[in-house]
Formats: structure tokens, sequence, C-alpha cells
């Protein structure tokens, strides 16, 4: 760190601190400048030095530092104001209004003293000229302190009224301030209204939308806002993220999710400040804070979870149930301070008010990855009241009734059963049942269960249950992969349940159960057939495909007219349908099989059991896809969701929305497919599959919200997906395509030396790829953000491999860009002018020789357009190249200038209407510096031609001649401006004598 000898130094180093981060760092150093100051002797010097300690104090968790620098400037104004030079007056007064909101947020400083000051701060700006505004903002804000609501709307109404002028806070801070009374009162819509124009981006300061972001959370909330409430948090919480100064705005996040059932995420947000918890110079904040976290862990406490580890201050662990206590303690101490130095209880009263609010939103997904910590529910047990001990015969009544009718909850009402009758002596029949439910509920591992449910279905007298049971147990050594030893456990109940059957001892039920049985074995060999077609002793693929639907159609002609209200027959029959549908596919006849899933599909919802037509419409839905029947598919998709209900899992839900995105964004819905995607996020993390499916949802959902224009949103999704993306799951491509995409909203957001590395990383991966087009691209864009990082070198290094693969590729047009972007890149260096000479006269000659080799008329305009465009570029750099050279070379310089600008302009003439505008925007330029060179003669001609070029069209009317690629509205408007500016020029250069 160099010495400070002379006052540019000082201001050097001063406005280098200011870039620095917000935090202690920066305040040491502060303090460091202004000893250097004070030994320049230089009386300024310290006055800037102490005003830059008391700024950066007033922006880090040190804001209780700064009441001394100010202590220390008013006494030398007061002493010698002229010592302040005009800016150094100006700031003095402005920092009255830190120095008052600052003494409410410090509950050591009396009522007395802050009132005291607000009287002196009123004297001294009537004294310097200024409006009351700001000193009735500034009342305002303590009597919204104190509770006295009176006084503050009095102050609030004279605010509005005072005239604004310079000492007033920015119209963004203003509309904040404003709009947080507004809120506070229970005005939610009017607080929003206020805000608009900050949340659009109209008004914007140092520390705006960062705050009004968060202020606008809750209210949003309130109003069912919710979409707007997403989007505010995770755009506000990536501003706020780094400033260390906006601990009350970081709590609003906090509380946020807290209020919306992403616990988790607010979890990770007290990680990532642990110094928030500690932070002692801004008692008003760090109130705000222990009062969101209180509040996040008696909501974790409530969801069972109190005994779980979480963030909190350093030097212990922490539990929820711990940390609750704690938080609430130190809120409500503090909060105590402050109401005894104003002698109320309305701080206490609003801390409490926060610490106790209920969710607003049960699950609002946010498209971050965030598990929901919620243990899971235990379903209530039926007991009987008498006796409290669970009520055996209404849970088997429960359990037939749900299990008869198909209905979800069958398996887990058994489970119950079988809890309660521990102990219990039951007959044959109930144990038969209690088994083979457990067995259904076991899947592959359920054989030896459904045979005992056999046995006791035979000790119980039932024979053809007893038979449906062993089919069952036969179907499962199938699921397991051992299909023949399926098929020849499935032949003796088959013919067995046929004799019953015939012989009218066993119902139809059974017999369905047992066809069905045999046919899903029989389905399961047809789908192994092509693994055994080498094999010389089994069956070929068609004759097995031909059992398989012998066996189906057999279930169709024994239940087809039977089902009446009979939820299972009809089952029978829908399925037997759908399997009819697979054996199509198999056979290659995937029309047909679409066609039957349709038909399953549409039959189960008839019966009354929609759930179980969710796996067939999602079936329909890829077959749809894969036929190019788009609309059918997305029909197919929204059905499944639909009839899923509330009983369609976790990971199924994930999927179908996830392929809903893909389809709507697909045909260009990007707003419809996003939603579609930020819901599949959500249900993957629902389903512990968050870093699987729900990278895919998010990776989807970050490039829909990109498409939109979106990009802190679509920055917080990409964020959070990459950690979870590798080359090895989900394929490189995949991971280069979510760099590519955050590479996009990071240049958008103004952050480019993250952006470079995002594509320098992409460009990485592509490089080891055949084709290397993306590699190209990628190292051209990171070449863009290290440009405008202000790293010229490696930006000059990125565009050179970027031209290399250009040439490779055989790509004129990023071949010459990228020489183009060097050149210009070659101004900032010492050598500069001369180099960027040469690389833009090689960015003509590869534009002049593809061009001339050209292999049809097309390509050739193109290359065309290219050479006009460089050479118009080449005269501009060479004019900036003049710039703050000696006046007696820019008559040289000049002459190259127009000599490019001409050729430019003779180069889009070729190309005749299409580029019109690029011409005549050439000869415009030419012109001012013909101007400028005295040639008042050809500035008139250039201005002439350039109205003459648009003669005979009329801008206000779109039935006028409109140039090729352009639309009405651009070409109208490009008019507009080429005849306005060409007659000022024409103006200009007949009124300047010759």
């Amino acid at each position: 760190m160099s010495e400070i000898t002379d006052f540019d130094a000082l201001r050097r180093a001063m406005a280098e601190n200011a870039e620095q981060p917000e935090g202690p760092a920066r305040n040491a150093r502060a303090e460091e400048l202004l000893a250097a100051a004070e030994k320049l002797n230089v009386p300024l010097a310290v006055i800037e030095a102490l005003g830059h300690q008391l700024k950066v104090y007033n922006y880090s968790s040190e804001k209780g530092k700064m009441f001394v620098p100010f202590a220390r400037l008013l006494r030398m104004w007061d002493e010698r104001p002229e010592d302040f030079d005009e800016y150094e007056t100006y700031t003095l007064h402005w920092v009255f209004k830190w120095v008052s909101s600052g003494m409410l947020d410090q509950p050591h400083i009396p009522l007395a003293s802050i009132e005291k000051w607000l009287g002196e701060m009123e004297h001294r700006y009537r004294l310097a000229g200024y409006s009351e505004r700001a000193v009735r903002s500034a009342e305002h804000s303590v009597a919204a302190h104190v509770g006295d609501l009176a006084r503050a709307e009095r102050a609030y109404a004279a605010w509005l009224a005072a005239d604004r002028d310079t000492m007033a806070d920015c119209d963004a801070c203003e509309r904040h301030g404003q709009g947080w009374w507004q809120a506070e009162r229970g005005r939610d819509a009017e607080a929003l209204e206020l805000w608009r124009p900050v949340l659009e981006g109209e008004y914007a300061c140092a520390h705006e939308p960062h705050t009004t972001l968060a202020s606008s959370l809750v209210p949003l909330l309130r109003l069912g806002r919710l979409d707007e409430a997403r989007a505010n948090h995770l755009r506000g919480f990536r501003l706020v993220r780094a400033m260390e100064s906006m601990r009350s705005a970081y709590a609003e996040h906090v509380e946020f999710c807290a209020l919306t059932g992403n616990e988790a995420r607010g979890l990770e947000l007290l990680a990532e400040r642990p110094a928030y918890f500690t932070d002692d110079g801004q008692p008003q904040s760090k109130l705000d804070f222990m009062s969101v976290v209180a509040l996040l862990m008696d909501r974790l406490t409530g969801l069972g979870l109190g005994d779980r580890q979480v963030p909190g201050p350093a030097g212990r662990t922490w539990t929820a149930r711990d940390l609750a206590a704690h938080a609430r303690a130190e809120a409500l101490a503090l909060a105590a301070r402050f109401d005894e130095r104003n002698g109320t209880t309305y701080v206490s009263e609003r801390a409490r008010a926060r610490m106790e609010r209920r969710p607003l939103v049960e699950r609002l997904p946010l498209g971050v990855r965030s598990v929901r910590p919620v243990p899971v529910p235990v379903p209530p047990v039926v007991t009987a009241a008498a006796t409290g001990q669970p009520d055996l015969p209404a849970l088997l009544a429960e359990a037939r009734r749900l299990s008869d009718s198909l209905r979800p909850g069958a398996v887990e009402a058994w489970a119950a059963v079988a809890e309660a009758a521990r102990g219990v002596e039951l007959d044959p029949r109930d144990r038969a049942e209690i088994a083979d439910h457990e067995a259904m509920g076991r899947g592959p591992e359920g054989t030896a269960l459904f045979e005992r449910a056999a046995e006791l279905y035979a000790a119980a007298g039932d024979p053809g249950e007893a038979l449906a049971a062993s089919a069952r147990a036969a179907y499962v050594r199938a699921l397991a992969g051992d299909v023949d030893a399926a098929l020849a456990a499935v032949s003796g109940p088959y013919d067995e349940i046929l004799a019953l059957y015939a012989a009218g001892d066993t119902g139809i039920r059974q017999t369905a159960s047992v066809l069905m049985a045999r046919a899903r074995i029989l389905l399961r060999r047809a789908h192994e057939a092509g693994l055994a077609e080498g094999d010389a002793e089994s069956q070929g693929p068609e004759a097995v495909l031909d059992a398989a639907e012998a066996a189906v159609r057999e279930v169709l002609a024994l239940v087809d007219g039977q089902a009446g209200q009979d939820a299972r027959l009809a089952a029978r029959g829908a399925e037997a349908q759908a399997m009819l549908a697979e054996l199509a596919g198999l056979g290659g006849d995937l029309e047909t099989a679409a066609g039957l899933f349709a038909r399953g599909a549409a039959a189960f919802v008839a019966a009354g059991l929609p759930w179980y037509a969710v796996e067939y419409e999602a079936r329909l839905a890829s077959l749809a896809h894969h036929l190019g029947d788009m609309a059918e598919a997305e029909r197919a998709l929204r059905a499944a969701l639909e009839h899923g209900g509330a009983q369609l899992e976790a990971p199924g839900r994930a999927q179908l929305h996830l392929q809903l995105a893909e389809l709507t964004g697909g045909r260009g819905e990007v707003v419809e497919a996003a939603r579609h995607a930020l819901e599949a996020a959500h249900w993957a993390d629902e389903a512990g599959e968050g870093a699987t499916l729900g990278v895919w949802a998010r990776q989807q959902l970050g490039g829909f919200l990109l498409r939109q224009g979106r990009w802190a949103e679509a920055a917080e999704v990409l964020e959070s997906a990459l950690p979870d993306l590798t080359a090895e799951t989900h394929g490189d491509g995949a991971v280069v395509q979510t760099q590519w995409w955050l590479g996009d909203c990071l240049s958008e957001l103004g952050e480019h030396r993250a952006a470079a590395e995002r594509r320098l990383q992409a460009a990485e991966i592509a490089r080891h790829w055949p084709e290397q087009h993306d590699h190209a691209t990628l190292a051209h864009l990171a070449g863009e953000s290290l440009g405008q990082a202000g790293l010229a070198d490696e930006a000059d290094r990125a565009y050179a491999r970027a031209g290399d693969l250009w040439r490779e590729l055989g790509n004129v047009q990023g071949l010459v860009r990228s020489l183009r972007a060097r050149a210009w890149l070659a101004l900032r260096t010492e050598d500069g002018p001369a180099v960027a000479r040469l690389l833009m006269a090689d960015a003509v000659r590869e534009c002049e020789t593809a061009r001339d080799e050209a292999a049809d008329e097309e390509s050739r305009q193109r290359f065309v357009a290219e050479l006009g465009h460089t050479h118009r570029q080449f005269g501009d750099l060479l004019a900036r190249s003049a710039e703050g050279d000696a006046e007696g070379s820019l008559p040289a310089v000049s002459e190259d200038v127009l000599s490019q600008l001409r050729r430019s302009a003779e180069v889009f003439a070729s190309l005749g209407d299409g580029a019109l505008h690029s011409r005549t925007g050439a000869e415009l330029t030419a012109g001012w510096l013909e101007i400028e060179l005295g040639r008042l003669t050809d500035a008139r001609a250039r201005a002439r031609a350039v109205l003459a070029a648009y003669d005979g069209y009329d801008e206000t009317d779109s039935g006028g001649t409109v140039p090729e690629g352009m639309n009405d509205d651009d070409d109208r408007e490009a008019v507009r401006a080429r005849r306005a500016e060409a007659e000022h020029l024409l103006r200009v250069a007949t009124e300047d004598p010759d």
C-alpha cells in the first residue's frame, strides 16, 4: 500500500477504498487515510477524509461510529467555513440526514437529544436556503419510531407537501420510505404503487431497489401476489447478499422464507451471515434480524424440528429450540432499551407482533434447490371412544371399503389394521386379507406373504380368492425377473379358476384376478422376448406377442359388460386396454398403441378411478411426442396432472410438469413453461430428487426466465442448479448450457468478471468436443465479458482464441468480429493505435476475400454487409485514436476517417434498400466530420443526399416503402431520426460561412 504524500494521492486512495466491499476492512482503511490526511497540513484534505470516513461507517455494521467524524466536521464548519469547498459544504448538510436516522438506531442516545438535533437540522437547512422536505422526512422517522402515529401522519403530509430540492433524498429512497409507511399502516396496495417505479427500474441508487425489493415481500404475500413476491425475493436477495450494511433488508428475506414454507432456505441465509448474530454497531438492524431469527426458529420448532441443529452465534452449537429462545430474548432486550429511551412500549409491541407472525403461504416454490425440513406426518389411528384403544372393527370396515373400491390409501389402511390386530385372535379371513394387502405393499418381496394369504383364504373357505392370491404370488416372481417360473406357477391356478368359475363355485372378481395375473406375466415375457430371440428353445417374438394378446383379450371377454358398479372389474377392463396398447407398441404399431392407451385411460376415468389413468396418459404423451403430435402429447400430460390430483406422488408430478415445460417452451410459451419448470423443481425437491430430476427442472427454469429477460431470477436459479450438475451424471452438454446461460445473465446484470469466468469454464469443456462452433462462440463471449470487466489483455487472448477457431471453422463473420474487437481493445494499450489499425485492416481484407470467393449471392451479400460495417468501425476507431492528440495531427487522421466512411457508404449503397439506414448513417457521420474540416459544400451535399434517399417515404404512414429487413415501426423511427439529423446537418453547414 503506497504512502500518501499529497492531496491527489489521498483522493485516489479514497476513491479506491470507496469501491471496496462494505465492512470493517474498508472502515479501517478510511481511518488510516484520515491519519494520512492530517499529516498533509491541508484543511480540505482532512475535511474530505472525514467525509469519506463518515460515509463508509454509515454503509457498514459499524454505523454507530459515524457520530465522531460528523461532530468534528461540524465543529470545523462552525469555526472555519471558508475551508469547505462547494461540494463539501453540500455534503455536510446532506449527512445531517444520516446522523438523524443513525441516532434513532442507537438506544443509548436520549430522545431529547434526537429532538434537539432535529431542531438543529431544521435551523441549519433554513439558513442554507434548503426546503424543509428532508427535515419533515426526518421528523416522520422519529415519530414513526416512537409510535406517535398522529405526529407521524402530520409529518408525512408535510414531507410530501414540501418542495423537492437538492437536499431531498433521491426519488428511489423517498419512495421506499413513503411506501414503508403505507405498508406499516396496512395500506399494502398503496405501498406497492409507490414502489412500482423503483421495482420496475425507473429509479435507482446505491441501495435501491435493494431495500424496496425486501420491503415489498410481506405486502405482496398479504395481497396474494405470489409470483411477484417470489421474483422480488430472488432479485432482491442477490442485491443485498454482499452488502454488509443491509442487515435489516437481509432480515426481510429471512422473514419471507419463514412465512412461505421455505424454512430450509431461511437456514441457508442465516448460515451465510454469521456475523449478523453478534454485530452491535447498529442495534436497530440487530433487533430486526434477531426478531426474524426467532420467527424462523419458532416455525421449525412448531414443525417438530426443535432439536435440529441450526446456524447461530459462534462459540457453540445451536438447536432450533435453543436459538428461538436466545433470539427472542435478544430481540426483546433490544426492544426494551429502545422503549426505555422513547418512553413507550411501541418497539416491543412491533417486535412481538413480528415474531408471532403466522405463515402467509403453506409452501411457495422458489425454483432454487431447497428441501423442506418437515417430518413425515403420522396418519391418525381410529380409536374406540370408550377405551381409547384402536377400534379394530372400524379399521377393518374402512380398509375393506377402500380396497373394494380401489381407493387410494387401502394398503396403508390395512397396515393400520395389522398394527391394531397385534395380539388379537382373528379369523382366517381377516388374517388372509391382512397378509394379502401387506404383500401388495412389498412389491417384488411379497411372494411368501401372498402364498400365506392363499393358505388362509383356503382355510376360510374361499378357494377362488386363494387361487387369486396364488396368481398374485406368481406375478411377483415375474416382477423379480423369473418369468418362466412365474408362468409355471400361474398355470395351475389358471386351470383351476376356470373350472371353479364354470361350476359356479367362485365369482367373476376372483376369476378376473387370476386371468389378469397370467396376462401380466405373459406381457412381461413379451417385453423380454427380444432378449431371448437368439435362444433356439424359446418361442419367437411374434408367438410371444400373440400369446400375450390372447391372454389380455381373455380378460376383456370375461369382464366385458359385467362391471356395472364394480370398480375392480371396470379397472380390469381398463388395464386390459392399456396392455393391448403396450403390445401394439412392442409390435411397432405406435399409432394403434396411442389410441389404445387413450381408450384405457378414458375407461379408468369413466369408472371413477382417474388416478389409475395417469400412468397411461403419461405413456400416451410419450408416444404422441414420438409421433410428432405435440397437441395430443400436451393434452395427455395436462389430463394426467388433472386426473392424478392429490393422489399423484411427487416424482410423477415433477416429471409431468417438466415434460409440459419442454413442450410449452418449445412452442415459445416461455411464461407458462417457466411455471411448469418451477413446479417440476418444487416437486422434485419434495420427492428427494433435487440433485437429479430437480437439476433438470432448475436448468430449464433458468433458461425460460432468461428468455423473459428476468436476469437476476434466472441467475439465482442457475447458480442453484450448478453444484448438482455434473458431466458424469447429466452430460457435459447440460453443464455447458447452464454455464452459458448463467454467463448471459451475469453479463446483463453488469457482473462482467463473473460472466467471463462462467463463459471460460464452459469454453474449456466445449474445447474437447468434435464440433468447435460452441467453443468459438463461448471464447468470443468471454472476450466481451473480459473487455467489459476492464481486463484488456485477457480479453485480447480470448478474442484471439475465438478468431483462430472461427478461421478453422470457415466462419468469416466470427473471425472479422473478433479482429474488430481486438482492434478496439488495442486502443487501451501503449502501442494501441498502430496495432489497432493493423487488426482492423486485417478485418477488411478478410471481408474482401470472403466477398470475392463467396459460393452464392446470398453469402456474397452477407460478406459485403460485414465489409460495410468494418469500414464504418475502422473510421470510428481512427477518430477515437486521434482524441487527445496534438491539433496538427487531426487533418491527416480525418482524411483516413473520411476515406473509411466513404467506403462504408459505398459498400452499403451496393446492397440497395436493405442497407439504406447503414449507408445514410455513414454519410451523416462523414458530413459532420467535413463540417469540422471546413468542407461545408461537401457536408451540404451529403445532407441533401440523405434527404433524397428518403424521398417518397412517409414515416407517419406504414403504407410507404419499407426497406427490406425492417419492420414498419423500426423503419419509421429510423427515417425520422435520419431526416432530422440530415436537416440539422444541412442547417449547420449552411449557416456556417465557407
